[in-house]
């Protein structure tokens, strides 16, 4: 009674001003010590961050979902009194179909309807791609795009052929993935083990307005497709995106979820995106011997000893120490840069 009885007296002494959406954000960025540039993922280009900050903008729905998501802002907060902007329509960019054609996986003369009428009665499973809204995707993310860069994964993961039965063995097959990447031919041993496991790999590069790293899906008959953009050609990103995708498969892929699309620019607070990052991590490096012998100064003899005890490439252990100390400036040229697109062209 007396909380009640305050909180009306306080009502009528003072007057608490409605806070404004960029308000809202910009105290968030305060408490989380962000950048303007740090809100790209979820705001868009540069001079949207900064028209939304400013105040000029009001954020649309899908940067509201984003924001809530990503930094844990109220939505009651973030909705403001301008109208949101209405949602974009879902035919791809121009830029978006030309390169579906350059990739070979649209006809010159094809229209953008035609392909994905073609994609839908080839893999019936492309039809739920539509209603497709991830944790992990870019708020400047065309969905448009997104949907036709899923429909031409799933068009040429429809002719790779998986032996009857084959299956994976979880955590220990994740290992054995990591290994390879020692191997002085991994590419081909690479596909030659998913396909002895009953995983099917793709590897196409994203779409303009697509903003993903990878993606785990589900063919028609159940077969686990993983599928790799290459949208930064180094050793590192490549087999951490590829264990994280591995992860989806072992652990979260079903009839109920057929696909799972990832931006990992795009920091996640998601269950299923947090197991799959811890998941890769202990995959590539197993965390009994990261914990013992990673250290904040290292030099490059002690990260190569690290990669030999977990029997990785050192570019692993490279993108590792970088990401975890936040130091992006040591062990650049142990990354493998331009090392993954050149041995894929054509796949």
């Amino acid at each position: 009674m007396l909380q009640t009885l305050i909180e009306k007296w306080e009502r009528s002494v003072h007057q608490f001003s409605t806070v404004l959406p960029a308000e809202a954000i910009k105290f968030r960025m305060e408490q989380l010590g962000l950048k303007p540039r740090d809100l790209e993922p979820y705001l868009g280009a540069k001079s949207r961050v900064s028209e939304v900050l400013s105040g000029q903008r009001q954020p649309t729905v899908d940067q509201i979902r984003a924001l809530h998501t990503h930094l844990r802002i109220p939505i009651e907060l973030l909705v403001g009194g301008i109208k949101h902007e209405p949602p974009g329509g879902r035919a791809p960019s121009a830029a978006a179909v030309e390169k579906l054609r350059k990739l070979g996986v649209m006809t010159a003369k094809e229209t953008i309807e035609a392909f994905m009428a073609r994609a839908r009665s080839t893999v019936p499973n492309v039809a739920m791609l539509r209603k497709t809204r991830t944790d992990r995707t870019n708020a400047k993310t065309d969905f448009g795009a997104l949907e036709a860069w899923c429909a031409a994964v799933m068009i040429k993961a429809e002719g790779a052929r998986v032996p009857a039965g084959a299956t994976h063995d979880g955590e220990r097959s994740a290992r054995a993935l990591a290994q390879i990447s020692r191997a002085s031919d991994w590419p081909q041993k690479l596909v030659e083990y998913l396909t002895s496991i009953g995983v099917v790999l793709v590897v196409l590069e994203h779409l303009p307005g697509t903003y993903l790293d990878g993606a785990a899906m589900r063919r028609a008959d159940g077969v686990p497709v993983i599928a790799i953009t290459v949208r930064h050609d180094r050793l590192d990103n490549f087999w951490f995106t590829l264990l994280h995708e591995f992860a989806h498969v072992v652990l979260h892929l079903n009839s109920d979820l057929p696909v799972i699309l990832d931006d990992l620019d795009v920091n996640s607070t998601d269950g299923i995106e947090a197991q799959a990052d811890e998941f890769a991590r202990n995959a590539l490096i197993p965390s009994n011997i990261w914990s013992s012998r990673a250290k904040g100064n290292m030099g490059g003899a002690e990260l190569m000893a690290i990669a030999n005890a977990a029997g990785v490439d050192v570019s692993v252990a490279a993108g590792r120490w970088r990401f975890d100390s936040g130091d992006y400036r040591k062990f650049a040229r142990l990354l493998g840069r331009g090392e993954v697109k050149k041995h894929f062209n054509g796949r």
